[in-house]
């Protein structure tokens, strides 16, 4: 599966001409899921506004994958209208719930396996492909508890989003060093006009802003 993981959405036209590159197709052309499950910890204040970062391009159409509902659905129903998109749009909010319910529904034991859609996430939609998070990022627990950074491990990389937004005042680049000394992955910090895109293993940055790889 090829991944596009952006910090703010398909924001400026690097994104979005890579993503159609991706995609091997024009947007207005292309179909979209949007999974909106990781805002819903954050209060109704919140959603809706990933949705807007990803889907404000105009799709041929689009439709919602909502994970914690997949659980009540037989796999049939809804596995193949996955499998035939051109785009699994992953929005923001906590990357440890989207997890938590990436596992429960059975996508995440489904996404190494799909050749197709191209993964385009957005921030916390990211950071879930990563080995880990970083205990800084850490805000919602399982049911079981504890109080784990672990997640999906689909790329080898860690993801700071939101470099400098001026809504986020600790989302600086010395804040980003303490958490990249925690990690024990390469972690890329990265602002809203950058993303990353896997292709096969390989990794490339596509940006018209400010970014920054540690490693560990």
């Amino acid at each position: 599966m090829k991944k596009l993981l952006t910090s703010g959405g398909i924001s400026n036209n690097s994104i979005r001409n890579a993503l159609v590159a991706l995609m091997d197709k024009p947007i207005a052309e292309s179909t979209a899921l949007f999974v909106p499950t990781a805002e819903q910890p954050l209060g109704p204040f919140f959603v809706g506004r990933s949705a807007h970062q990803l889907l404000q391009s105009e799709w041929k159409a689009f439709g919602v994958l909502e994970l914690t509902a997949l659980p009540s659905i037989p796999q049939d129903a809804w596995l193949p209208h996955l499998k035939a998109a051109d785009a699994l749009l992953v929005g923001g909010g906590d990357p440890l719930y989207l997890c938590y319910w990436m596992q429960q529904s059975g996508l995440a034991d489904l996404l190494p396996e799909l050749r197709a859609p191209v993964y385009v996430g957005m921030s916390a939609g990211s950071m879930v492909l990563a080995p880990h998070i970083g205990q800084r990022f850490v805000n919602w627990r399982p049911p079981s508890g504890g109080d784990s950074d672990k997640t999906l491990g689909l790329v080898p990389f860690a993801l700071y989003p939101h470099l400098d937004h001026p809504d986020l005042p600790r989302n600086t680049m010395a804040n980003a060093e303490k958490w990249a000394a925690e990690l024990t992955v390469p972690g890329y910090v990265i602002d809203d006009a950058t993303a990353i895109q896997v292709i096969d293993g390989a990794v490339e940055v596509v940006s018209e802003g400010h970014w920054k790889l540690f490693t560990p």
